[in-house]
């Protein structure tokens, strides 16, 4: 078991060509490089998978789909901070105040130079003690609106992420069955942390500083033209450099970011499913081969992260350099022009402080920019998943089932369907199902059973052809009134963290104690969760650790029966079932199955003589119908399926 996000991109080659591979301190390969065993890390799930196998359709990394996607995720941020115009109204106004109280000092002090100094050599302090104290205004006033705009950012971009976080969850939620067998955990759960941490990590400490940014080098350029337009001029000499290094970073980072935001992705992937299916990796002693996946896929990591670093090691050096020499041209231009009289003290002395207050943003920014792409690349992922529309959607215009009479009644017209195109499992199945009846389903692995179980739950719609309820095809049943109406119980129920009578409401949150125990008599369960330390209580752990296999199946029983569906389907329900613990459900089975609609896949044949009618299918056709009895005796394939199963009991 090893769990997998797509394929392993293989590690990068070292520079050089003809080198010796890198060793690690035993003399075997150095951890995250391939290993001469035959293990392929680009096929690290044990099979060639599809690239795009593990993203949403709009993460496929194509031009056009990238395009797309930071439209859709300009598109989501638009709508996120839509409810927060007011507020954000305020921010710009306050961000607005802090700026121009900010770019007031070196003003102020250029002031004092030229218009403080001259009367305080004549004994006149007036107008140097003016400027100090409208400098502790300007101070002041900074810090207030600096204060206030945190305050309000803080709570807007919470709010945000709040917004977020509930809209990707709830999509998930949403979203069909295919998508989540396709998508895995380990990708969700990236996207829910690592991926909101990253906006959370900008929102929280590097969009003011962004802003302001932006607000202080505009500002200190007009600034600049408008003190002395000499000095401007040659402080413009800076600008092509600046601008090519800019937009080189800001292309390179892009990209950069985007693989970081992957990489990190495959880390979470492999770490989840691994634990996942620890059993299964400590079962065939796989620890060794995990702990190597792991190390490619955390070197690849740590050198998408390098290369994003490199990135900012050229950039934020360069921008001091830039600045740096042109300080120093600023300075020797500027004193000979003092010089000459051709400009005052003070006038050169703002113009320095201004500089600097030009060139410190922009250093700034590189290292806030690396937070803005972290955060662009994971709102294109979240905007991604977002778009991902479930291809089992909500009626337009639903129908309601009729009330009253001929509950439960199941038909299949012409019904064709395949997990893939290329690979169809039904072909045009005409299958009815009256209602209160109770039919099993037998064959092969492959010949279509589950499928049939999963389309009458509308885990998937089928390619052509309808299935109705009780006459109403269910592309036009409500999801919540289809999801009361028709339960799947399978082999592998999952029990949540919590109380096993938590466990049972959860097929009727309303169920009162007295509904909850009701359904536990049942189904036979009463005596064991009776026999539990904490009864109705007791908190079964994480995935319903406490109780074995029968006993969670049972709770998963009682949960159907408590949500009293038209439709019951069981598929391979009682297979994790011992002998006794059968025994039980077999009994119980007649009461929950009475009145009711039941589809019944199983292998065991003592679950299917509980059934009113036997289809044996193969190929996904129907090529046995019939009562239990009369096809044991016609000489058929159920005839010898259950001849195998009695000589099984001798």
């Amino acid at each position: 078991m090893s769990g997998a996000d797509g394929p392993l991109r293989a590690p990068r080659p070292r520079r050089g060509g003809g080198s010796a591979p890198r060793r690690g301190r035993d003399g075997g390969p150095a951890p995250g490089r391939p290993r001469d065993d035959g293990l392929d890390l680009s096929r690290w799930r044990g099979r060639a998978t599809d690239p795009d196998a593990d993203r949403s359709r709009a993460e496929v990394a194509t031009p056009e789909a990238v395009a797309r996607l930071r439209a859709r995720s300009r598109a989501l941020l638009h709508g996120l901070l839509r409810p927060h115009r007011r507020r954000l109204g305020w921010a710009v106004a306050l961000l607005l105040l802090q700026n121009a109280a900010a770019m007031a000092g070196p003003y102020l002090v250029m002031l004092g130079i030229d218009r403080g100094i001259g009367p305080l050599r004549a004994g006149d302090a007036g107008p140097l003690v003016a400027v100090a104290a409208a400098f502790v205004v300007a101070t002041g006033t900074e810090y207030a609106a600096r204060r206030g705009f945190l305050t309000l950012a803080a709570r807007i971009g919470q709010a945000v992420l709040l917004d977020l976080r509930q809209r990707v969850y709830g999509h998930f939620l949403r979203l069909d069955v295919g998508f989540h067998e396709r998508y895995t955990s380990g990708r969700m759960v990236s996207r829910l942390t690592s991926d909101l941490d990253s906006i959370a990590e900008l929102v929280d400490g590097g969009i003011d500083k962004l802003v302001m940014a932006a607000l202080s080098v505009l500002s200190v350029a007009g600034i600049l033209l408008w003190l002395d337009l000499p000095l401007a001029a040659a402080t413009l000499l800076a600008f092509p450099f600046l601008f090519w290094l800019s937009r080189w970073f800001a292309r390179a980072s892009a990209g950069a970011y985007r693989r970081t935001r992957e990489a990190v992705a495959l880390v979470i992937v492999h770490f989840v499913e691994s634990l996942r299916g620890i059993r299964a990796v400590q079962a065939y002693r796989r620890e060794p081969r995990n702990q190597r996946i792991f190390a490619a896929v955390n070197d690849d990591y740590r050198q998408a992260s390098l290369d994003a670093f490199r990135l900012i090691a050229v950039y934020s050096p360069g921008i001091r350099m830039i600045g740096n020499l042109t300080v120093a041209v600023v300075l020797g231009y500027g004193g000979w022009r003092v010089l000459g009289g051709r400009t005052e003290v003070g006038v050169l002395a703002a113009f320095l402080l201004y500089l600097r207050r030009f060139f410190e943003p922009m250093e700034e920014l590189s290292q806030f920019y690396n937070a803005l792409q972290s955060a662009t690349a994971a709102l294109e992922k979240l905007a991604g998943v977002l778009d991902e529309r479930p291809a089992v959607a909500e009626p337009e215009r639903p129908v309601p089932l009729p009330a009253g009479g001929g509950r439960g009644a199941v038909v299949f017209r012409s019904v064709s369907f395949g997990y893939r195109a290329e690979a169809p499992i039904l072909a045009g199945l005409e299958l009815a199902v009256p209602a209160g009846q109770t039919v099993a389903l037998i064959g092969p692995t492959g010949a279509g059973k589950s499928t049939i179980a999963k389309l009458v739950a509308r885990f998937h719609d089928p390619d052509t052809g309808a299935v109705s309820l009780d006459g109403v095809d269910l592309r036009d049943l409500a999801d919540a009134e289809l999801r009361r109406a028709v339960v799947l119980v399978t082999q592998e129920n999952h029990l949540f963290s919590g109380s096993v009578a938590e466990n049972i409401r959860f097929g009727r949150p309303d169920a009162d104690d007295a509904a909850v125990e009701a359904a536990a008599r049942a189904i036979g369960a009463h005596d064991f969760i009776a026999a539990l330390p904490d009864g109705y209580a007791t908190d079964v752990h994480r995935r319903g650790g406490r109780l074995s296999a029968g006993q969670r199946q049972l709770v998963a029983f009682a949960r159907a029966f408590l949500a009293g569906p038209r439709v019951l389907i069981l598929d391979e329900a009682t297979s994790s079932l011992d002998v006794p613990t059968e025994r039980l459900v077999q009994r119980a089975l007649g009461s929950i199955l009475q009145d009711r609609t039941a589809l019944v896949i199983a292998h065991r044949l003592s679950t299917v003589e509980i059934a009113d009618r036997v289809l044996v299918l193969d190929g996904g056709r129907i090529v046995e119908d019939g009562r239990p009895a009369e096809l044991a005796a016609a000489g058929g394939r159920y005839a010898a399926l259950h001849r195998q199963w009695r000589d099984s009991l001798i």
